[in-house]
C-alpha cells in the first residue's frame, strides 16, 4: 500500500502522460516543469535561510533548464524534419 501510494504520487507529478500538464505541448509542459523545479529550489533554500545556496542552485537550474530546452528543441526539429538546424552543403 505504501509503495503504491508513493508510485502513484510520483507519477501524478513527474509523469508527463499523467500530470495536469499533459494537455500542453511537450515543450511547454517541459518548460513549466523546469520553472516549477526552480521555484521549489528557491522556496526550500529560502526556507532554510541559505541565500548563498539559492544563488548556486538558481545558476545550476538555469544551466540545466537551458541545456534541456536546447536538447528538446533539437530533438523536436529532428523528429519533425521541418527545418534543418545545420547548414546545408547544397545536396
Amino acid at each position: 500500500m505504501k509503495n503504491t501510494f508513493i508510485n502513484d504520487t510520483w507519477s501524478g507529478v513527474m509523469d508527463h502522460n499523467k500530470n495536469p500538464l499533459r494537455n500542453y505541448p511537450l515543450a511547454t509542459a517541459h518548460m513549466l516543469m523546469q520553472m516549477l523545479a526552480w521555484m521549489w529550489s528557491a522556496v526550500f533554500s529560502i526556507l532554510i535561510g541559505s541565500y548563498f545556496v539559492f544563488g548556486i542552485t538558481a545558476i545550476g537550474h538555469g544551466l540545466v533548464i537551458s541545456a534541456l530546452f536546447i536538447t528538446l528543441t533539437i530533438f523536436q526539429q529532428a523528429e519533425q524534419k521541418e527545418k534543418s538546424i545545420l547548414p546545408q552543403d547544397g545536396n
